[in-house]
């Protein structure tokens, strides 16, 4: 069996958002019993010059709505990047989940040649579409995903391998 854009893209993001909602629980819940703010696993970064963990949510969840929407040919969904709290964050990716399953494989399916052009910072870059999700978004999507992992991790957080992965077993 081979496999087809589609379910190289929807199910994996769906897929790993889901399990970075779980962690964001677990974070919620690891802050509410040890009486720390939320608001210091939202703004913590691991090194100065790193993104805070709402950001690395922000940009995971930008990165796979982007991609659905270049590879299907419609138009990127928009969103404010205001994210403060754990609730904010869940929003966040409920929605993009919600966005994710409103594409079909038929939108998806044969973009694997499709041009798609991405302005990034002053460059424009251009890709084919199976180049741009192979090599540029699941590299970007499972960096932010992991960075938010080790955020916190590092701040305590009671998270393990297995819920990085989530259920393997499908």
């Amino acid at each position: 069996m081979s496999l087809n854009m589609y379910q190289t893209s929807i199910p994996v993001f769906i897929r790993m958002l889901g399990n970075l909602s779980s962690i964001l629980d677990k974070a919620m819940a690891h802050a509410e019993e040890k009486k720390i703010d939320p608001s210091v696993f939202i703004n913590y970064r691991l090194a100065p010059d790193m993104y805070p963990l709402s950001k690395q949510v922000q940009i995971a969840t930008d990165m796979v709505k982007g991609c659905a929407a270049r590879l299907a040919g419609i138009d990127v969904p928009s969103y404010e990047d205001n994210e403060t709290t754990f609730a904010d964050l869940q929003a966040r990716i409920a929605k993009t989940i919600a966005f994710l399953q409103s594409i079909t494989q038929g939108q998806i399916n044969g973009s694997e040649e499709r041009t798609i052009t991405l302005k990034i910072r002053d460059n424009e870059i251009s890709f084919i579409g199976q180049s741009y999700l192979l090599n540029f978004v699941l590299p970007n999507f499972y960096f932010h995903i992991t960075t938010a992992y080790a955020i916190l991790r590092h701040k305590g957080v009671g998270i393990g391998k297995m819920d990085f992965l989530g259920d393997i077993i499908n």
